[in-house]
């Protein structure tokens, strides 16, 4: 199945100016919003949709809010759509809205549609690197970094659920949605990826309790580990709070800072992940600091020597 990816997360929320003025400031763009909601979009068009709590249009909660109420798919042709539809009315309900897309749920209960993919081409700059020993990539006279260089959030890039049981969620997306498994924490859960990507994961999936079950986190793709330490120090600024970060994943390889936010999860900042085909091994180790991250570093306000000479 041709499932690209992440096309939107949808929320229910109970505070719109609060989770509006969040996904703002974390340098989304406001498509609109309105006193019952908001959508907020990157630079290729995935997005993010608040509405709240107690929309009627909304899937069915799974814990208080605010929460994550529908993980949509983007997807690459109209006859992909049609083949998931087809799959899974033969053992759930499966829901069409007036825009053709298609929706239902997983066995988890969490909320899933699919609709052909919103994500669209863009331009921006590339972090140019000059390293010895490899020809240069900047041109003399051609800085690297400046203070007021963009920083923007530019494809929905992944969201990890909390759900009671790894191994019956894992085999559901892969038998039938066609997702791969790229790597694994051993009882813990699956890095997934939809086989029309060749993204490392845009769904990891974590074992907890039954009461625990909804989202942990979800990101977006910056164009940079500068990029992600420059829009996460721009968003502490703002007064948001690091909950995890920065720092280097060792599965995916992907940079990482992550933030508390008023939608019920934690709101990350990645770049640089790895890609991967039918080629790829899946690896699999116990779930420790040792392989949750490369290197981990401390934020904290900005520092200048001083004192004089020592």
């Amino acid at each position: 199945m041709n499932i690209l990816g992440l096309d939107t997360l949808v929320f229910g929320v109970d505070d719109i100016a609060a989770c509006a003025r969040h996904l703002q400031d974390y340098g989304l763009s406001t498509v609109m919003l309105d006193e019952r909601g908001g959508q907020f979009e990157a630079l290729d068009g995935t997005s993010i949709i608040i509405r709240l709590a107690d929309d009627p249009s909304l899937p069915g909660a799974i814990g208080p809010a605010p929460s994550l109420r529908e993980t949509v798919y983007g997807v690459t042709d109209r006859a992909t759509l049609e083949g998931i539809a087809t799959n899974l009315a033969t053992d759930r309900a499966v829901y069409r809205h007036d825009d053709g897309s298609v929706h239902s749920t997983d066995d988890m209960g969490f909320a899933i549609a699919f609709q052909l993919s919103v994500r669209r081409p863009f331009v921006a700059p590339a972090d140019l690197t000059n390293a010895p020993g490899t020809a240069p990539q900047r041109g003399l006279n051609q800085l690297g970094i400046s203070p007021d260089m963009p920083a923007l959030p530019r494809s929905l890039s992944h969201v990890v659920y909390f759900v009671p049981d790894c191994v019956k969620a894992e085999a559901f997306y892969i038998q039938r949605l066609g997702f791969v498994t790229t790597d694994r924490f051993t009882g813990v859960g699956p890095f997934m990826r939809p086989a029309g990507s060749d993204d490392h994961h845009c769904l990891f999936m974590i074992q907890t309790p039954p009461q625990m079950k909804g989202c942990e986190h979800f990101t977006f793709h910056m164009g940079s580990g500068t990029e992600v330490m420059l829009a996460g120090t721009r968003f502490a600024a703002r007064g948001w709070t690091s909950f995890w970060g920065p720092g280097r994943h060792l599965y995916g390889s992907n940079w990482f800072w992550y933030f508390n936010s008023p939608l019920g999860c934690h709101i990350e900042y990645d770049a640089d992940m790895d890609k991967h085909d039918e080629n790829w091994t899946a690896r699999e180790a116990s779930l420790s600091a040792d392989a949750s991250q490369l290197f981990l570093f401390t934020a904290q306000p900005k520092w200048a020597p001083g004192g004089g000479p020592h």
